[in-house]
């Protein structure tokens, strides 16, 4: 058995960038042309960044609040979002076959809120994945929980069927109620997601050391938006994930939950994007017209 790697006075260069090496997004250059032309279409190139909109939550805890009707309150909104994250169940039977942006569908699950959620099983073939055109799938990884091993095989075997057909995988760090969500965790979770094959990490925010995760993560860092928070709070979260290395955000209750959700993901757009002040981007956006309901051309 090794022993347990617990120095605390590592090197992550913070301040040196990956070499990217001709592609925008760093560890990518070595995928195939399809891979990288999906992962365009989930981060924007001019930025490299994206801003992905979560409303796969019904896949294990039924009808969320603000997602009881998705055609009403969700696809006035995909338009403003880079992509969404979504299962395949609300994509074929919500939304329009017209939309134009990032589609990342939940490839893993099986229990529900009432059961063991680390208890997952792979959900979507990959087949089912390129027959949806989708630009990516999502899997949930249990690092330290019941069902780890189960959980990272479930990954690695859509990273196997990715390769095949082009689509990337996004490992989904999941953490439980016993576990911590702090430096030494969140950087276990994302380096392990990227060292057995994901081209992209979910994972959450951490007050201290986030930008050392990121920075130990060769691939693509998604921050989520985790628990609903006052809107200003929830811009400061993300503004500060990506200036510390996050490749953008993946929210969902912080957009769909708020009292102007059009007007947030606008403002969650700017912060991300246009590296916009959090109190700037909330003050433009929801002293806008969205405030009412009403929409503007998205960007």
């Amino acid at each position: 058995m090794p022993e347990v790697d617990l120095q605390p006075n590592k090197e992550f260069f913070e301040n040196v960038p990956p070499d990217n090496q001709g592609f925008f997004l760093r560890g990518s250059a070595g995928y195939d042309w399809g891979m990288k032309n999906r992962l365009a279409r989930i981060f924007r190139p001019d930025t490299g960044r994206t801003v992905m909109l979560a409303i796969d939550h019904g896949y294990f805890q039924g009808p969320t609040t603000g997602l009881e009707r998705v055609d009403v309150t969700v696809v006035p909104m995909a338009p403003y979002a880079d992509a969404l994250m979504l299962t395949r169940g609300i994509l074929r039977s919500t939304i329009p076959a017209t939309h134009r942006g990032g589609l990342v569908v939940r490839a893993s699950g099986g229990p529900s809120i009432l059961k063991e959620l680390s208890d997952e099983r792979i959900a979507l073939s990959m087949e089912d994945a390129a027959r949806l055109n989708v630009h990516g799938v999502a899997v949930q990884v249990f690092v330290g929980g019941e069902h780890e091993t189960q959980s990272i095989e479930n990954m690695t075997r859509l990273v196997d069927a990715g390769y095949r057909f082009g689509i990337p995988v996004v490992g989904v760090t999941a953490v439980g109620k016993e576990l911590v969500r702090d430096e030494r965790y969140l950087g276990l979770a994302t380096r392990m997601c990227a060292e057995l094959g994901a081209q992209v990490v979910k994972t959450y925010y951490c007050e201290k050391g986030f930008a050392r995760v990121t920075a130990g993560c060769p691939v693509p860092v998604v921050m989520a938006g985790g628990k609903k928070l006052p809107e200003l709070e929830a811009l400061t979260m993300a503004y500060r994930a990506v200036q510390e290395g996050a490749a953008g955000v993946d929210m969902g209750r912080n957009i769909f939950q708020s009292k102007s959700p059009i007007a947030m993901i606008k403002a969650v757009g700017k912060v991300v994007h246009e590296a916009m002040k959090p109190a700037e981007a909330f003050e433009i956006c929801f002293q806008s017209r969205d405030v009412d309901g009403s929409m503007s051309s998205p960007r």
